[in-house]
C-alpha cells in the first residue's frame, strides 16, 4: 500500500518558491468549472484586471501563460524575435544568460553587454552597444536578478532603447509584488514573471505583459512563432475580454483560482503598503546579517529588499550550514548559482514571507548554525540591529 502523501513543514526562505499564503491555499480546493465556462471566463477577466493592477500596467495584452516563469521567458522571445533579428541582452547573473540561450534559440543575433555578477548594467554600454549595431530589434534586462539579488534600475535604460527604436524587455520573475514594476510609467514594452516568488502562489503560471508597440510587432511577424503551445496569435483569442473565446489548451484552473486570490490579496493591501513591507524587512534582516558581521554581496543601493545574497564566510561549509538549517529549523536557504555557486547563500523575504517573524526566525537560526561552525558571533546582536529598523 502507497502511503498519504505527507512532506515535511518547511519555511522556504530560499530564492523560490516561497511559502504560498494559506488564502490562497483555501483558493486551491474550489471546486473546478470547465475552461469555458461562463463563471470561469468571468474568473479569467478579473485574473486579468488585477494582474495589470500589480503590474502596475493599462496593457490589455496582460495574461497568465501555462507554465513557470521560464514559460514566460520564452513567451516574451518566441513572439517577438524571428530568425536574424538583432536582441541587445544585458547580462549581470545567471538570468541574463539564460535570455541569451532563449533568444539564440529563436534565431536572434544576439549582442551581450555585460556586468559582474552582483552590480547592475551600465545604462551607457547599452547606448554605445545601440550606437554600434544598428536594427536592434530587442533591447532585455533583468529587473531583478534572482542569482544575485540585484535590483537594475530601468528609467535610464529605457529611455535609451526608444530613442533608438528599439523594444525594451524585462525579466520581472522576482520582482512582480515585491517592489515597483510601473510598466507603463517606464515604458516597458514586454515583461514576464512567475507566480512562486512574491504573489506567494505555488509554481506554475508565468504573468506577462505586452505594450500595443509589442503586440503591433508581433502582429506583423512574417514567419509563425516556432512554438505552437506559446503563440500568442492564438492564446489571447482565449484570454481576450473583448471577442468571443476560441479554446487553445485547457487552462490550468486550479492554479488560475490561486493566482486571482494572491493578486486580490496584494490589491486589497495596497501596493504601496506591500511594497514597503518588503523594504521594511528587507532592511532589517540586511542590518542583522550585517551585525552578525557578514557581508553581503550586492552594494546598498542596488540591492533588492525580497531577495538577499550573503558572503559566505570563508572556512564555512556552505551546504552543511544550509542542511543544518533544513535538519535543525525546517528552514530553507539557497546556495549559490553558476559562478557564485559555494560564494554566496541566498535568502529569500517574499511576498507572505515579507513578515517580522521570519526576520526573527531566521537571524536567530543562523546564528546558532554558524556558531556550530565556530563562528565568532556576538550573541544577540543581529536581532538587536534588526529590531531598531522593524521598530521604526
Amino acid at each position: 500500500m502507497i502511503n498519504e502523501l505527507l512532506p515535511p513543514k518547511r519555511i522556504l526562505m530560499g530564492p523560490g518558491p516561497s511559502d504560498v499564503h494559506p488564502h490562497v491555499l483555501k483558493s486551491m480546493v474550489t471546486p473546478l468549472l470547465g475552461h469555458l465556462d461562463p463563471a470561469f471566463l468571468t474568473i479569467m477577466d478579473e485574473t486579468m484586471e488585477l494582474l495589470r493592477q500589480v503590474y502596475q500596467t493599462k496593457n490589455k495584452a496582460t495574461m497568465a501563460m501555462s507554465g513557470t516563469g521560464s514559460a514566460g521567458m520564452e513567451t516574451v522571445f518566441v513572439n517577438l524575435i524571428e530568425p536574424g533579428d538583432k536582441v541587445l541582452i544585458g547580462v549581470n547573473g545567471l538570468f541574463g544568460e539564460r535570455m541569451v540561450d532563449v533568444a539564440e534559440r529563436c534565431g536572434a543575433e544576439v549582442i551581450q553587454v555585460k556586468a559582474p555578477w552582483g552590480q547592475i548594467i551600465d545604462p551607457q554600454q547599452i547606448k554605445e552597444m545601440l550606437q554600434q549595431h544598428k536594427n536592434i530589434k530587442v533591447v532585455a534586462v533583468v529587473h531583478a536578478e534572482t542569482s544575485t539579488g540585484v535590483r537594475q534600475p530601468l528609467e535610464e535604460i529605457s529611455h535609451i532603447v526608444h530613442e533608438h527604436e528599439a523594444l525594451f524587455v524585462c525579466d520581472m520573475v522576482t520582482s512582480l509584488g515585491g517592489c515597483p514594476t510601473d510598466i507603463d510609467q517606464v515604458g516597458v514594452d514586454a515583461a514576464y514573471s512567475g507566480t512562486q516568488k512574491c504573489l506567494s502562489a505555488p509554481p506554475g503560471l508565468a504573468p506577462v505583459t505586452f505594450s500595443a508597440r509589442a503586440v503591433d510587432v508581433m502582429a506583423k511577424r512574417k514567419q509563425k512563432v516556432q512554438s505552437w503551445y506559446l503563440d500568442l496569435s492564438m492564446i489571447q483569442a482565449y484570454w481576450s475580454e473583448d471577442s468571443e473565446r476560441f479554446y487553445h489548451h485547457t487552462a490550468p484552473i486550479t492554479m488560475i483560482y490561486s493566482l486571482r486570490e494572491a493578486l486580490r490579496l496584494i490589491v486589497n493591501e495596497g501596493l504601496e503598503n506591500v511594497f514597503a513591507r518588503h523594504k521594511r524587512y528587507g532592511d532589517s534582516l540586511h542590518a542583522g546579517l550585517e551585525a552578525m558581521g557578514l557581508s553581503l554581496l550586492v552594494e546598498k543601493e542596488h540591492r533588492l529588499s525580497q531577495l538577499t545574497s550573503v558572503n559566505i564566510p570563508e572556512g564555512v561549509d556552505d551546504l552543511a550550514v544550509r542542511k543544518r538549517l533544513l535538519e535543525k529549523y525546517s528552514l530553507e536557504i539557497g546556495g549559490g548559482l553558476g559562478e557564485l555557486k559555494g560564494k554566496v547563500w541566498r535568502i529569500g523575504l517574499m511576498g507572505y514571507n515579507a513578515r517580522q517573524e521570519n526576520v526573527t526566525y531566521m537571524l536567530a537560526a543562523l546564528e546558532d548554525v554558524l556558531k556550530e561552525e565556530n563562528c565568532n558571533i556576538e550573541h544577540g546582536v543581529a536581532l538587536q540591529a534588526a529590531e531598531k529598523l522593524m521598530n521604526k
